[in-house]
């Protein structure tokens, strides 16, 4: 099971061509976006490209995306929302949450209320690959090389709930993996020269996760 992740795409031409480019050379099975897929100014211009990958695209809503969006992903036949649900690809379990405030510091998640909370935790178990758009706070969340932008939310139910693999963006400069605990983190973000990053769950290393490739 090979998954290609990527983050903050804005509908920008150049980086949906680099998605296409992603697709086309590493094949994946499935493309995992995290977020912030199109902007506001054009508020569908992404998801025509997507659905023509052919290949199932998940998704999840960032702060440039709209809420209607997770009604639209429906009419697409190749794109499906993660937003508090749960589903099995390949024997790969993928849960998701999407939102975040658009302010570029310490982003706040707008579903941690309790009552999302409780429902967004009983989607997540040792095996799931969780997808949301800021990062925990504290890892892969520097803005400037110094400032952690991230989410305490997502850091607390990372610690809550440990899942194995954590797909995030939000933070264009910090792209990288790097582990949390039992938690894999994965800043997937394009940013300004990368395409993402490829997950291979076919080779999993002794601690149970999968090898990653910074593209």
């Amino acid at each position: 099971m090979r998954v290609y992740a990527v983050a903050d795409i804005h509908a920008k031409p150049e980086l949906i061509g680099r998605v296409r480019r992603a697709v086309a050379d590493y094949t994946p099975d499935v493309v995992v976006v995290a977020g912030d897929i199109n902007n506001y100014a054009n508020p569908r211009a992404a998801f025509g490209p997507l659905d023509n990958l052919g290949i199932p695209v998940l998704a999840i809503r960032g702060n440039t995306d709209l809420s209607w969006h997770d009604r639209c992903f429906s009419r697409y036949a190749n794109i499906t929302s993660l937003h508090l649900h749960r589903m099995q690809m390949q024997g790969v379990s993928f849960a998701g949450i999407s939102g975040t405030v658009p302010v570029p510091f310490r982003s706040r998640i707008r579903f941690f209320e309790k009552a999302l909370l409780r429902a967004a935790a009983n989607q997540i178990c040792s095996q799931t690959v969780l997808v949301v758009h800021p990062p925990p706070y504290g890892t892969l969340d520097r803005v400037l090389g110094r400032l952690s932008a991230g989410s305490r939310g997502v850091a607390a139910l990372v610690s809550a709930c440990n899942p194995k693999v954590l797909l995030c963006g939000h933070i264009h400069e910090d792209a990288g993996a790097l582990r949390l605990g039992d938690t894999l983190v994965v800043n997937c973000s394009i940013g300004s020269a990368g395409s993402g990053v490829v997950l291979d769950f076919d080779g999993l290393n002794e601690a149970g996760f999968p090898a990653v490739k910074m593209i």
